[in-house]
């Protein structure tokens, strides 16, 4: 599984590659030339502080770099190479048929893969984003991972599959025993409430490339 130390080195190595220091790095993708100091991935409490999606992102924009590079460093940090091929499929292809069992879980041949480092969930996928529905959270062309088996809380960001077929990427505001209430990422977009009856699975979005 992602290890704290080890998404900090790939930071730390992508800045390398690339001719910064950590601070020119972060300087370069437009955010705060001390959000990479080593003095801020632990809180004053001792707890761990991980980079966020959105700061990742900004960097791999700044570099040039793509995801599977920066897989590649977080895995080679491991010393093991720990990664796996996942599937990826195009969301508009994830309310298909065949795609998905009745668990939310990948199912059938048709995926396409990228690789990925362990999340500790073997039923672990990726999607494309197409379109703008989702702006500005997620943008035409993102790639985001989705771990079926990943606990879901109020605040995260899941896809929702309903029984006919629809299928979404939503903000979890609340969940009770007979409804899901999910607020759209894109200020243009509906919230919707759904009947839980209605739900045929939710999944928890863990990485997004933007």
């Amino acid at each position: 599984m992602l290890k704290h130390a080890d998404v900090w080195k790939a930071i730390d190595r992508l800045a390398r590659e690339y001719g910064f220091s950590t601070s020119g790095l972060a300087r370069q993708s437009g955010l705060d030339p001390t959000t990479f100091n080593k003095s801020k991935r632990i809180t004053r409490e001792g707890k761990l502080r991980w980079p966020s999606t959105e700061s990742v992102a900004k960097v791999l924009t700044a570099t040039g770099a793509n995801l599977a590079e920066f897989v590649s460093y977080v895995t080679d940090s491991e010393g093991a190479g720990i990664y796996r091929n996942i599937p990826l499929i195009g969301f508009p292809q994830a309310g298909n048929q065949g795609y998905f069992d009745d668990a939310g879980y990948p199912a059938g041949g048709s995926w396409d893969e990228i690789p990925f480092p362990g999340l500790g969930d073997p039923q672990a996928y990726a999607l494309e984003i197409t379109g703008d529905s989702m702006e500005p959270v997620f943008r035409d062309g993102d790639t985001v991972i989705v771990s079926p088996q990943a606990n879901i809380r109020r605040g995260d960001r899941v896809v929702v599959k309903r029984k006919n077929g629809e299928v979404m990427v939503k903000l979890l505001q609340r969940q009770s025993v007979h409804k899901i209430e999910l607020k759209s990422l894109n200020p243009d977009h509906e919230d919707r409430s759904l009947e839980v009856e209605n739900v045929e699975w939710i999944a928890r979005v863990v990485w997004s490339s933007h």
